[in-house]
């Protein structure tokens, strides 16, 4: 098939670009011009930003891709820049989004695949949930409603895009492997430099998922039909009260020191507070199901802080 991989200069964009292309496929990387270095080997690099409408028609004009995967974010701008990250991502999310339909359509594609996050649910007092769950758009902390709302909104228009355009939206648990936030050289560090306690008891349920096993599930999706919301998960859904000791376990750094809530939240805010202390974690049934697609690591503990 003729693939189109938007956000191909990504963590998890990059190597989809080789393992599509190992399945037979004929790929191309939609990069923006200051990205074209870092740009994957692939059979075309089309360049094009996606904020820009114009462009971007013109772009898939050219490949007329049959699917195209969305895996769009500026979470590079992480380390430098936290709220422009959290700007720009949510702009390829909502304005980003609604330019690749629109040009995924007028090139003729018949399937769209996009990226978006298992641990956006409202809470419902359960600690595992399914995709049947409503999405936190009214969450307490302004940024992370903004975060949340956005993610709707990418979802609303992959999944309606129209009858000719089948979508299939991949909510990745919380990544980890290398180039991730939660690699040794980035929340490692903080964790060996004692940063981050534990609130409380630790009860918030974090699903991981290894970056080989992002690329895995869209794969398996850009080869399926199958439409819907999946939950892109490992089979461990872990309270950090486990998954961070052991965390530092790994690292030989000493056991995360033991904090009240409300020190949590002048330190870290609502958000991570609200991910160590209360979130849910999310089932991967109906990708294994309906997507026919299995982490190969099953669980966070085979590589968590090894990476």
């Amino acid at each position: 098939m003729r693939i189109l991989v938007a956000g191909a200069t990504g963590v998890v964009g990059h190597p989809l670009v080789g393992a599509l292309r190992a399945r037979g496929h004929q790929v191309s990387a939609l990069v923006r011009e200051e990205s074209r270095a870092r740009a994957p080997e692939a059979d075309a690099i089309v360049v094009a930003d996606a904020l820009d409408r114009e462009a971007l028609l013109a772009a898939l004009s050219e490949v007329r891709p049959e699917v195209v995967v969305h895996q769009m974010t500026a979470l590079r701008l992480m380390t430098d820049n936290p709220p422009e990250a959290f700007a720009q991502t949510a702009r390829l999310r909502t304005e980003g989004t609604a330019n690749l339909v629109a040009a995924a359509r007028a090139a003729g594609a018949r399937r769209l695949v996009a990226q978006s996050i298992a641990f956006a649910a409202a809470p419902t007092g359960d600690t595992v949930v399914d995709e049947d769950v409503p999405l936190h758009v009214d969450a307490p902390d302004p940024g992370w409603a903004a975060t949340v709302q956005a993610v709707a909104a990418l979802e609303v228009q992959v999944l309606g895009a129209s009858l000719e355009l089948s979508g299939a939206v991949l909510r990745y648990g919380t990544l980890y492997g290398p180039g991730t936030g939660y690699a040794r050289t980035a929340l490692g560090q903080q964790i060996l430099a004692g940063q981050i306690p534990l609130p409380g008891g630790g009860a918030g349920i974090t699903s991981f998922l290894h970056v080989e096993d992002a690329v895995g599930a869209a794969l398996a999706a850009v080869e399926s039909e199958a439409t819907g919301a999946f939950h892109i998960t490992d089979d461990e859904p872990a309270p950090a009260a486990q998954w961070l000791p052991h965390y530092a376990g790994v690292l030989g750094a000493p056991a995360p020191r033991t904090i009240p809530v409300e020190m949590a939240l002048r330190m870290f805010g609502w958000f991570m507070t609200h991910q160590l202390t209360a979130a849910a974690g999310a089932s991967n049934a109906r990708a294994r199901t309906e997507l026919g697609w299995k982490p190969l690591r099953p669980s966070w503990r085979d590589g968590l802080g090894q990476e």
